[in-house]
């Protein structure tokens, strides 16, 4: 029998209290584990919650923006985010594979459906690093559920998406600086929430963003909902609708004329607003550049809504204001004469848009439609300095309008000294917001009552169908009578319907338009006027029918590339025609019936005396011009048995010396009339109507003496620099 060692019993000894002490260690850590219910200072419950509760977010969908008529200009919408697995573990199933199996073939693929080509794509599903899974930045963002279903149908292996909203203005490009935009941003927390970045968007962002649900669950092990287990849900609160004054049909015809200026004059800036004269109400706004909301392409051109937040010199549309405190402090006579060409101030001069050469003495209203600074800085001597600034703050100028968009500029009414105070009252100097001069029209339009403008209809909680925000027209002031109101739209009626009127371009057929047309000068970077033929704001403020304003559409062009046969105004007339005449029909305002000019047939008046023919001629409503010193007539233009309208200039030439009528104002057709009938040789330079002409009015001239005409359109503005004189404005 073998006998033990004594050092074997030592060392069963040892392991026996080694194990011993282990054992006892455990049982101690087990029973504290249960009593305290906690391991290493962390409660196991909550560990396990953590690993068998799952939690998610339930996003809530932001607030949509409408128009006034209901239809969306801006909302949530799916989008998709396109993901590849390159983690072959995910992979149990060789024949059903999970993850990227043929880089290759996935990279020919899907170059075909992104903005990627196959050599970049590759080159992310091959990255180093065994990375679970990626994405491809941009080009894989924000795909539509159409191309993603048709990526689906390749049957990629590895190939996924990411389901996630997405803000979308399905109109394009469409008063985009009123509007703004909202995109993404991943917040502290981890989570990601759309947020607006401008214009509505982010004006209103507090209203527009929803509170984000919660959803929390039960799991198994590897992540699955357990059967019959209780689901813990926070639903999400959506964000409010918003709606705008704006008119989809409208800003549609807008966003169109201004895409065609813009096309065919490529100018440095451009706006243009339509409002309701009735209720202050913004139908339609827009501005150039401008950006598409959804790419955001042309941002970086033009942050700043210029509508709101940029002030300038409005130019002789002011005038209409102007005019307005004349009229309405009782000291316009539009039958009083004065001496048109130039006004002194304090050794500084005034200047016609002519070149200071003027009319002659002519009356205010004609000083009105010929758009004469002269005549306006006597107005002002009529009206009264302190008087005529009270109007000017009566009308809201100097202050903004509360329109309830970020960053309003307020403009400044420059009155210190006599020549600022001169060249206000022509609309040179105080500056401007175009929601100002809108504002200002609507007391003109709407008989003295000037209604404050706004864009916001209302908000309602989408939730619920609440109305939380209602905007109700508001009367902002009276700065003028009803009756005086009514007065300034015939006048400034006449600035379209004269021969001589600076708004003739702005006609429009089937209804009377009342407005005021404008050239602006524009600072330069050193502070001092800009010249040349295009250096200026072009404009033009109107409202139409005359009688019963409904609309009011005020567009301003700056420095275009003009063609050298057009001027200023043909550009703005490209915005306002158009979309004041469609946006009428549009509304249901008929058209006026169309009064068709008597025709008649031209009789003979050879022979007669011209007494007698110039009687029967004005008995007819027909305009006779003698054209020499005798008494009876020798010859006339239009000939007999020609038809002429109501209206129309007849050139009567008599026996003995010849002479020829003053033409200033005159249509070139007219003038053809003078040079045939008289027999005289005419060179015509320039467009438009008669400036000035060679031979003098009613002086003698010979049969084919040279006969040089100029012409020029009324508002096309002076173009080399006056030292020491005030530049002219039409």
């Amino acid at each position: 029998m073998t006998k033990k060692r004594p050092g074997m019993n030592i060392g069963a000894a040892v392991l026996f209290a080694f194990f011993g002490l282990l054992f006892f260690v455990l049982i101690v850590r087990i029973v504290t584990i249960q009593v305290t219910g906690e391991a290493e200072g962390k409660a196991l419950a909550s560990q396990a919650a953590k690993k068998y509760i799952k939690s998610g977010i339930l996003e809530a969908k932001r607030g949509t923006i409408y128009d006034e008529k209901g239809e969306v200009i801006s909302e949530d919408t799916s989008a998709y985010t396109l993901v590849a697995i390159l983690d072959s573990s995910i992979t149990s199933d060789p024949k059903n594979p999970k993850h990227v199996t043929d880089p290759d073939k996935t990279a020919s693929v899907l170059s075909k459906y992104i903005d990627l080509s196959k050599s970049e794509i590759y080159e992310r599903l091959t990255i180093e690093g065994d990375p679970f899974q990626v994405e491809f930045g941009s080009a894989g963002r924000d795909l539509t559920h159409q191309l993603m279903q048709k990526i689906s149908k390749e049957e990629l292996p590895g190939i996924t998406f990411r389901k996630e909203s997405k803000r979308f203005y399905p109109n394009g490009t469409f008063a985009s600086h009123l509007i703004g935009f909202a995109q993404k941003e991943t917040l502290d927390n981890g989570n990601t929430k759309t947020i607006g970045k401008m214009g509505i968007e982010k004006s209103l962002n507090e209203f527009l963003s929803g509170t984000d649900g919660k959803i929390q669950y039960k799991s198994d092990v590897w992540g699955y909902l357990l059967p019959n287990t209780e689901e813990h849900v926070t639903p999400p609160k959506n964000g409010n609708d918003v709606y705008l004054t704006i008119n989809k049909k409208i800003q549609t015809f807008l966003e169109e004329a201004m895409n065609e200026v813009a096309r065919d004059y490529k100018p440095k800036k451009m706006f243009a607003i339509v409002a309701d004269p009735k209720t202050g109400k913004i139908l339609a706004m827009a501005e150039r550049p401008t950006f598409h909301p959804d790419t955001r392409e042309g941002l970086d051109g033009n942050w700043r809504n210029m509508i709101v937040e940029d002030t300038y010199e409005p130019g002789s549309t002011f005038k209409s204001f102007s005019l307005a405190a004349a009229v309405d402090s009782g000291v316009f006579d539009p039958n009083g004469y004065y001496e048109s060409g130039t006004y002194d101030v304090l050794g500084t001069l005034i200047r016609d848009h002519n070149y200071g050469n003027g009319w002659g003495t002519i009356t205010y209203l004609e000083g009105v439609q010929r758009s004469s600074n002269v005549a306006f800085a006597k107005l002002l001597e009529k009206i009264g300095e302190e008087e005529f600034k009270d109007y000017l703050e009566r009308f809201g100028f100097g202050e903004t309008t509360d329109v309830g968009l970020p960053n309003e500029a307020s403009g400044k009414i420059l009155y210190h000294y006599p020549i600022e105070k001169v060249t206000t009252i022509f609309g040179q100097g105080t500056t401007v917001t175009p929601l100002q001069m809108i504002q200002a029209e609507t007391a003109i339009a709407n008989d003295g009552k000037m209604m404050k403008p706004y864009v916001i209809d209302k908000i309602v909680d989408s939730n619920s169908d609440k109305v939380v925000k209602q905007t109700k027209p508001e009367v902002a002031g009276n700065p003028i009578s009803a009756e005086a109101a009514k007065k300034v739209r015939e006048y400034l009626a006449t600035t379209v319907t004269s021969d001589v009127g600076t708004g003739r371009p702005f006609a429009i057929e089937g209804y009377d338009v009342a407005g005021k047309s404008g050239t602006a000068q524009i600072p330069g970077e050193n502070g001092q006027y800009m010249y040349g033929r295009e250096n200026y704001l072009f404009s033009f403020i109107g409202m139409a029918p005359k009688d019963d304003p409904q609309l009011i559409v005020y567009v301003g062009v700056q420095q275009p590339e003009l063609p050298v046969t057009e001027i200023g105004s043909v550009p703005v007339s490209k915005v306002f025609n158009p979309v004041m005449q469609n946006s009428l029909k549009y509304l249901n305002i008929k058209p006026e019936k169309k009064v068709d000019l008597k025709k008649l047939e031209m009789s003979d008046l050879s022979g007669e005396k011209v007494s007698e023919a110039v009687e029967n001629l004005q008995k007819k409503g027909l305009e006779p011009v003698i054209i020499g010193n005798g008494s009876t007539i020798k010859k006339q233009l239009p000939a007999a048995g020609e038809e002429v309208l109501e209206g129309e200039k007849v050139m009567l030439r008599t026996e003995g010396q010849l002479t020829v009528p003053d033409m200033k104002g005159w249509s070139v057709r007219d003038v053809f009339k003078v040079a045939s009938v008289a027999n005289l040789k005419l060179n015509k330079v320039g467009n438009g109507y008669v400036s000035s002409q060679n031979l003098r009015p009613n002086s003698p001239v010979k049969e084919n003496e040279l006969l040089v005409v100029n012409f020029k359109a009324p508002d096309a503005p002076e173009e080399k620099p006056i030292e020491n004189e005030s530049m002219p404005q039409d």
